[in-house]
């Protein structure tokens, strides 16, 4: 994942979110987010 730019990484996490892809997936970019000190905003779907 330290390939990816911010930009891909925010959005690959907010597509994974909105996809309900794995907890297990959606942890590991939270962690390169944390990682990067980048807070996504978090756009929430009903």
């Amino acid at each position: 994942m330290e390939h990816l730019t911010d930009k891909l990484l925010i959005e690959s996490y907010q597509k994974a979110l909105e996809l309900n892809l794995s907890k297990e997936f959606i942890q590991l970019i939270e962690e390169e987010l944390h990682k990067r000190s980048i807070q996504p905003s978090i756009k929430k779907t009903s």
